[in-house]
């Protein structure tokens, strides 16, 4: 046990027109300070995840951290991205400080305003989050790369319009007790199943259903070294942080296995001295439903193809064998990419602490997190269980 995090915050997701980058920034690096119990000047570091290409035109944004007070003057600070997994990129680059010694305490932002994007400009700028020279110019933007990938699913495994109606559901049905959540409302499965004026096909066989939601807000960590979060009002602990990048072009690959997601998982339970068995829950990142269903099968959850036998016989559910996404994941809490994985880093310190409300998993103590990057490109997963 290297670092912990002894303390949070979190906006709730959603269209902030009131807020900006910074204000959003502010309200959760000052959150987590009181939530942590700890001064300004107590920190050693600064990270900051935000993604951004192009939805705000402040693009120098690491020293906005340090208008939430003055003793923060003066200490490092650094952005960090990696597309969709840019908080999780913040966080883990905050436990190789700790681990280095450069530093005790770290306060990790993870940001993002999408919304007051126009829709095409929202579009183009996901897609930078793909391989131009061969996605570049991918109808529907990253929803028409994942719609490909749904479409080659489809074809090797058989349709799973089923299973991924089902996923919809169960993640909006976790939603409402999810005060963060940018959608609290249970559709069902019949609304996520059929087509319809309100749930149209968006690319290939994902319905707008199956897509996460552009969204906007802020989520902050806390981290300290073991000696020091022991002295700590909390204190929740990695077990495990692993990080594997892959290739970004898809034609490199094959993108219906989720390769790197799979060892960042192998390498993740491995480091932890656990099998998936011992996880009370995970939270994992549903960009869309067939993301989801992939990561059930690269996790090791179940074998490859057969993801829907895990939601089909109702696996993932809350007080199923292994809950995914209690929170409602990024299907109904929403998307906003510099802050997704603090948010889930965040929500599952929430959860061992016996603090997630009406989200709570009955006798939590081992959360798993998986946070993507990319059509499985950049794959972090982390292990964490309470020590204090």
């Amino acid at each position: 046990m290297s670092a912990c995090i002894v303390g949070w915050a979190h906006t709730p997701f959603g269209k902030m027109d009131a807020e900006s980058v910074e204000s959003l920034i502010v309200r959760v690096a000052t959150e987590a300070l009181d939530h942590a119990g700890i001064t300004a000047g107590d920190v050693d570091e600064i990270v900051l995840g935000h993604f951004n290409a192009g939805f705000s035109a402040q693009d120098f944004t690491a020293s906005l951290v340090l208008q939430a007070d003055p003793a923060l003057r003066f200490k490092p600070a650094t952005r960090v991205e990696n597309a969709c997994a840019t908080g999780s990129a913040a966080v883990h680059q905050s436990l190789k400080s700790i681990a280095a010694r450069s530093a005790r305490v770290v306060l990790v932002v993870g940001v993002e305003q999408m919304t007051t994007t126009p829709g095409p400009e929202i579009g183009k700028n996901l897609l930078k989050a793909s391989y131009l020279p061969e996605d570049g110019a991918t109808p529907g933007g990253f929803a028409g790369v994942f719609g490909k990938i749904a479409a080659g699913y489809f074809q090797r495994h058989g349709d799973q319009s089923d299973a991924l109606a089902r996923i919809a559901a169960k993640n909006h049905r976790n939603g409402v007790a999810n005060p963060y959540a940018q959608m609290r409302k249970d559709l069902g499965f019949a609304f996520c199943r059929q087509e319809s004026d309100k749930n149209p096909f968006v690319a290939g066989p994902l319905k707008r259903t199956d897509c996460s939601l552009v969204s906007d807000g802020a989520a902050a960590l806390v981290l300290a070294d073991a000696e020091t979060a022991v002295g700590m009002r909390r204190a929740v602990a990695f077990r495990a942080a692993q990080h594997v990048q892959d290739f970004l072009p898809m034609s490199k690959r094959d993108i219906l296995k989720f390769e790197g997601c799979a060892e960042a998982w192998r390498r993740a339970l491995m480091q932890a001295g656990v099998t998936l068995d011992h996880l009370s829950f995970v939270e994992t990142h549903d960009c869309f439903t067939i993301a989801e269903l992939i990561e059930y099968e690269a996790m090791g959850l179940v074998p490859e193809g057969r993801g829907a036998v895990a939601i089909a016989e109702g696996w993932t559910e809350k007080d199923g064998r292994l809950p995914v996404n209690p929170s409602g994941g990024l299907k109904a809490k929403g998307h906003p990419i510099g802050a997704t994985g603090v948010s889930m880093h965040a929500l599952t310190a929430m959860q061992l602490c016996g603090d997630a409300g009406d989200m709570q998993i009955p006798a939590a103590t081992l959360g798993g997190i998986f946070n993507m990057g990319g059509a499985a490109v950049a794959n972090y997963v982390s292990i964490l269980e309470r020590v204090k």
